[in-house]
């Protein structure tokens, strides 16, 4: 398996990009968030990868972060989900916005990236609740992710309807702790 590639980046065509690492090209498929923040060509670059061996193909995709690839792995588990669909949601939002996205349960956010349906958005919500947590460095216990979606139960609990603790939840300090984010909600809340 090849976990990592560092070479100079010789070649750029959205998705694709080609490195040469001690002479050799390697072809590597990124998403747009990797992409945008790629060197300039003729420079050094340093990409996680991960190489997917099919029987017509060998083919690699690189991240910019260890949690990309982590959530392109988890997404590429999703049955129906293939390697084209998580580069696409990757493309569409960074691997927190989808970790936010997952836990608020908010299909709204996947749905405008393209090829992403009303019911492949649910799909993806449903199989990746509790999952990205584990898959992004901080988003754990006590993370923003967990503690979002804790959050947004307990106002749903509460009576507010899913808009207004959406928006609320949106709002919440980094890193806030789900007390402290119940807290910091109710009293936004209070004020409309």
């Amino acid at each position: 398996m090849i976990g990592r590639i560092t070479g100079t980046l010789i070649e750029k065509h959205p998705p694709q990009i080609v490195v040469d690492a001690h002479g050799v090209g390697y072809e590597i498929d990124v998403p747009m968030s990797t992409f945008y923040n790629l060197p300039a060509i003729g420079e050094r670059v340093a990409l996680h990868t991960h190489l997917v061996v099919r029987e017509d193909a060998q083919l690699l995709y690189g991240f910019g972060s260890e949690a990309e690839r982590a959530t392109f792995r988890q997404l590429i588990r999703i049955t129906g989900v293939g390697a084209k669909m998580a580069l696409a949601v990757l493309s569409g939002m960074n691997a927190n916005e989808l970790a936010q996205a997952v836990a608020m349960q908010d299909t709204g956010r996947l749905t405008k990236i393209p090829g992403i349906g009303k019911k492949t958005a649910e799909r993806l919500l449903l199989e990746l609740k509790g999952k990205l947590a584990d898959a992004l460095p901080g988003a754990g216990q006590g993370g923003v992710a967990a503690a979002g979606g804790d959050v947004l139960n307990a106002l749903l609990a509460l009576g507010y309807n899913e808009r207004e603790a959406t928006h609320a939840v949106r709002q919440l300090a980094a890193g806030a702790g789900v007390e402290d984010g119940i807290r910091q909600a109710l009293k936004l809340l209070s004020r409309t």
